[in-house]
C-alpha cells in the first residue's frame, strides 16, 4: 500500500507564489505516474497537472504557464510551483499515485488565494 502526504498549502495573495510537495512510501515512485488535482467547495475534483514515470508533463489549460510539476525519483517526491496565483485556484490539492493497478490520494493541503 502507498501513502501520500502533501505540504506546502497555504493563504497567499493573488500574484504570489506557492510550493506543494507530496511525498510518497517509496516503493514504485520510479515507475508511477503522478499527479495533482484539486477540488473547490460546491465542485466536482479536477486534474491540474501530471507527470509520467519518463518525465513527460501535462497542464489543465487554466494553470498553463503559471505551475510546474517535478518529480525527484531519489526523494520520491513530486513537486507543484504555483505561480501567478489567482483567487480561483482557490482549493484542496491532492497528490495522486498510479502503478499499474495500485493507485492512492494524499489527503489534501488547503490552498486559499485571496483577491
Amino acid at each position: 500500500q502507498v501513502q501520500l502526504v502533501e505540504s506546502g498549502g497555504g493563504l497567499v495573495q493573488a500574484g504570489g507564489s506557492l510550493k506543494l510537495s507530496c511525498t510518497t512510501s517509496g516503493r514504485f515512485f520510479s515507475g508511477a505516474a503522478m499527479a495533482w488535482y484539486r477540488q473547490a467547495p460546491g465542485k466536482e475534483r479536477e486534474l491540474v497537472a501530471r507527470i509520467t514515470s519518463d518525465g513527460s508533463m501535462s497542464y489543465a489549460d487554466s494553470v498553463k504557464g503559471r505551475f510546474a510539476i517535478s518529480r525527484d525519483n531519489a526523494k520520491a517526491m513530486v513537486n507543484l510551483q504555483m505561480d501567478s496565483l489567482k483567487p480561483e485556484d482557490s482549493a484542496v490539492y491532492y497528490c495522486y499515485f498510479r502503478f499499474g493497478v495500485l493507485n492512492a490520494w494524499g489527503q489534501g493541503t488547503q490552498v486559499t488565494v485571496s483577491s
